[in-house]
């Protein structure tokens, strides 16, 4: 709390020094000097009653009036150590107590600036705390929320893969249920290592994807048919971590699973200008909700919390039949990002 003190302090050393009422030219520096220091020895008492009075919360009318009467009567004392000093230098025979009240506005005016000065800077201060302390409520809910939804993802990619296996196992494809299995264990183990982060690179966001794709054409076969594109320059951009996860899994789930013939599933990832835009598009019946579930709502939670008004999801049924989700990011290396 020593800076709004520091802040107030040229204010009223401005009005003590140049405000002064002039007792003689021959002796002005003793008197200016007198006052100074005087004035310097009131800021003590007058900031520990402003504090005082401010962790008591009275209201800005009782503590005005409060500071008026102090500083007044700092004033008079003010006065009347300049009429001992004209006493003591010869300037004067005695006390002039009619003369006390007069010429006390350099100084009283110059205390109350600095009551002033301190009080604005005080509550400056205050609301900077403020504001940093929301900042810091509002980036920890954020990280919270992100991590929620992350830790979603996992679970519901879980649900639907142990559920595969144990088609396979019921239906006696033991050779498919092994090979899923074990493509499924390199996958968690994958998402495992990861640090936590809510953001990596394009290239470790592929390599995950690669992983959970593995375990979908161990179920699939040659039902699935994947082609993947994405410029190598791209590669060290940043993403959202297993953001590409549960749009590739919709696609697949909703729409090319439930197909008798084999289906197409296309991922691209290529720069826009100053974004990075992901496209997948997946075959599949228009009677079927695909895109309406837990992937892609949890795909757009994260994106708005990560990139806010910097970020756009596209999601439909194409005029080809296909259905598309268009992804546009801001287009960040990962030095940039640190």
């Amino acid at each position: 709390m020593l800076v709004p003190v520091l802040a107030a302090l040229p204010v009223c050393a401005c009005m003590a020094i140049l405000g002064l009422p002039a007792f003689g030219h021959s002796y002005i520096v003793a008197f200016r000097t007198l006052f100074f220091v005087a004035c310097l020895v009131w800021l003590i008492p007058l900031t520990l009653l402003q504090r005082a009075m401010w962790r008591r919360e009275w209201s800005w009318l009782r503590m005005g009036l409060i500071l008026l009467a102090t500083t007044y009567a700092m004033a008079i004392v003010n006065a009347l150590l300049g009429q001992r000093l004209g006493i003591s230098l010869g300037m004067e025979k005695g006390y002039r107590w009619a003369d006390l009240a007069r010429g006390l506005d350099s100084c009283w005016l110059a205390l109350i600036a600095f009551c002033a000065v301190h009080a604005v800077a005080a509550y400056y201060l205050s609301l900077q705390r403020v504001r940093l302390h929301l900042a810091q409520a509002q980036s920890a809910a954020r990280d919270a929320e992100l991590r929620a939804l992350r830790l979603q993802v996992n679970p519901h990619f879980l649900f639907n893969s142990l559920n595969a296996i144990s088609a396979l196992v019921s239906a006696q494809s033991n050779r498919e249920a092994n090979r899923m299995l074990a493509c499924l264990s390199d996958f968690l183990r994958a998402t495992l290592a990861h640090d936590g982060r809510h953001e990596h690179s394009l290239a470790d966001e592929l390599a995950l994807l690669d992983a959970y794709l593995a375990v979908e054409k161990a179920r699939l076969g040659e039902r699935l048919r994947l082609t993947m594109k994405a410029g190598p320059d791209l590669l060290d951009s940043v993403v959202p971590y297993l953001m590409l996860q549960p749009l590739v899994e919709n696609a697949i789930r909703h729409g090319i699973a439930p197909l008798s013939a084999p289906g197409r599933l296309d991922i691209l990832v290529e720069r826009a200008g100053a974004r990075l835009l992901i496209d997948v598009q997946n075959d599949g019946q228009q009677r079927t909700h695909a895109g309406s579930g837990i992937g892609l709502a949890n795909v757009r939670e994260r994106l708005r919390h990560l990139y806010g008004e910097g970020q756009e999801v596209d999601a439909g049924w194409s005029i080809d039949g296909r259905f598309r989700v268009r992804i546009l990011l801001p287009l960040r290396s990962q030095e940039a990002a640190a």
